[in-house]
């Protein structure tokens, strides 16, 4: 076993002497040891009851003959961290989780690993942990959050916390009181779990359980549920059951399970930003997964389900309807059913028998909401390297659309102008220098896609970036244009007044520019200037690539 470096022969008794103070004892040294990777924390209620899953999974280790040892790394809650500095802090946040835990799992030399997380960058900086380490690997994630409910005189209206940001816009307009706003803050998030829409973090853990990583309902079952802590348990078991079969995480990581993946995404309508995840598991993986591909993916699967933010439903409902196995079984045509899964079952074995419960939550193939997938990739002269919408929940009036540029240089700047109601019907919003390298950290921009779908504006403005968006976000709302402004790609070549032309059934996003005229302003804007000289953020935008290829960092010899 890996873990003999650290406890077998004359040489170890130093180590194992360290091993018997945590408690281990003599017999123990037998068994595999097992690193169960744990993100709780105390600042993200997605994370606040991880520990209870932690004892779940060593509870499952033990039962199946392995010795678990938890560990920690670092989580970002998104929602808290949004609109401040601090949100330049959370993509950058996943490099440092996958590096964090490759130091850990190499130093005390773990046999096999069970990966915690649940909300927006742990799930992904994990992921990418695991096909680097290259280790019998397995994840389960902490579970949705429960919508909530707000009583009003019409009834129980279902709030989340996408609610609360779209109610700041309305108070913004007048159309809400403050006394609403609070009463709607107050029960828009009942407790433990990630957001409870098709927001980043659940698309990611369906993602998980799409891609073979998770065992069946990872990705939909209730934080509250106790099929969640029974879950736990048997990712425990399953992982010793791994390492004895010697199945590692690059045997599951593949071409097939990401297709896979970004099929079901597709179905689902999930977050933009599941995009830039997985193309950046797919360069830690080795595999070359371009934007054309995950375009291609796109044009070929229908639109399953409408989850919030682009329909009413949440994870709780897609979890009553039947959960991911539901959802692969309406796409089998369309999956790679060979694929291995981390249940040591291909898919096909792993969605045998499932079934929908509900056609409104699960739509059937042939009678989708859309016949593409509810993500859509554009290209064109303003975006020359792709970009990036939640196409399932853009008005249909918006899909195509011609308007003005209305240029910003942050992200403050444009909600200045939303808030105090200077943006014209028509306009299009451009939010540059927020990139992976301008921002830098790439933010995301809840807070104006919010205020114009909560003023009403989400029909009549689009906004462009080559920042991210919440998986909360709707409307006509395009980002991970690249290349970004930073790297002076064309989006900071515009100018006021130029016009943008929209067309996202035909994947395009484009300038009424000719080339020579953008080159030329582009010559004439000169080195860009980093905001940040100092920390971890100045030594992220030196390293960190376009959202093209997934926002990874650069290998050295690219530096060279």
């Amino acid at each position: 076993m890996r873990s003999d470096a650290i406890k077998k022969g004359a040489e170890r008794a130093p180590h194992r002497s360290l091993l018997y103070a945590l408690g281990c004892t003599p017999a123990e040294m037998d068994k595999p040891f097992i690193g169960i990777i744990n993100s709780y924390s105390e600042i993200v209620p997605g994370h606040m009851h991880l520990r209870d899953i932690s004892e779940a999974v060593k509870a499952g280790v033990y039962s199946g003959g392995g010795v678990p040892f938890e560990v920690n790394t670092i989580a970002v809650c998104d929602g808290i961290a949004m609109n401040h500095p601090g949100m330049k802090f959370s993509l950058p946040s996943r490099e440092l989780i996958a590096d964090s835990v490759e130091i850990v799992v190499e130093a005390h030399a773990f046999d096999a690993l069970v990966f915690i997380p649940n909300c927006d960058k742990i799930i992904p900086g994990m992921l990418m942990a695991a096909a680097r380490l290259n280790l019998p690997a397995i994840f389960v994630s902490g579970g949705p959050m429960l919508r909530g409910y707000l009583p009003t005189d019409d009834g129980l209206n279902k709030v989340d916390l996408n609610s609360v940001f779209e109610a700041v816009g309305k108070v913004a307009s007048g159309q809400m009181a403050e006394e609403e706003l609070e009463r709607l803050e107050m029960v828009a998030c009942p407790g433990c779990g990630s957001c409870a829409g098709m927001f980043t973090a659940n698309t990611m853990n369906c993602s998980t359980e799409a891609l073979g990583m998770a065992l069946p309902g990872n990705g939909t079952i209730p934080a509250v549920d106790i099929r969640r802590r029974q879950l736990a348990q048997r990712t425990g078991q399953q992982v010793v059951k791994l390492l004895t079969e010697n199945i590692r995480a690059r045997d599951i990581i593949n071409g097939d399970s990401l297709h896979n993946a970004f099929t079901v995404d597709m179905a689902l309508g999930g977050s933009t930003n599941s995009v830039l995840h997985l193309i950046a598991l797919a360069s830690e993986a080795g595999i070359d997964f371009p934007l054309s591909l995950v375009d291609k993916i796109s044009q070929s699967t229908p639109n399953l389900c409408r989850l919030r933010p682009a329909g009413n439903y949440h994870i709780e409902d897609l979890d009553r309807a039947g959960g991911i196995a539901a959802v692969m079984n309406e796409l089998q045509g369309l999956l790679r059913l060979d694929a291995i899964t981390v249940a040591g079952k291909p898919v096909r074995d792993n969605i045998a028998g499932s079934r929908v419960w509900d056609r409104e939550v699960i739509r059937p193939f042939d009678n989708a909401y859309s016949p593409r997938g509810g993500l859509s990739i554009l290209f064109g002269n303003l975006a020359p390297e792709g970009a990036v919408v939640k196409s399932a929940a853009v008005s249909p009036e918006m899909m195509v659309h011609r308007g003005p540029a209305r240029v910003f240089d942050s992200e403050e700047e444009a909600t200045y102008a939303i808030m105090d109601g200077s943006i014209q019907s028509g306009e299009v919003i451009v939010i540059r220098y927020e990139g992976p390298k301008g921002g830098p950290g790439m933010r995301e921009m809840l807070t104006p896609t919010s205020l114009l779908s909560g003023m009403g504006r989400d029909k009549e403005v689009a906004l462009i970036t080559d920042g991210r968006f919440s998986g909360a976000t709707r409307g006509a709302a395009i980002g991970h244009v690249s290349p970004e402004a930073a790297s002076r790609g064309p989006i900071a070549a515009l100018t006021n007044g130029d016009m943008i032309k929209i067309d996202i059934p035909n994947g395009k996003l484009e300038v009424e520019l000719g080339d020579n005229e953008i080159t030329n302003r582009l010559l004439k804007l000169g080195d860009f200037k980093p905001k940040i000289m100092t920390g971890y953020l100045q030594r992220y935008a030196e390293k960190v690539t376009s959202a093209s290829s997934g926002a990874v960092f650069s290998k050295e010899e690219e530096q060279q």
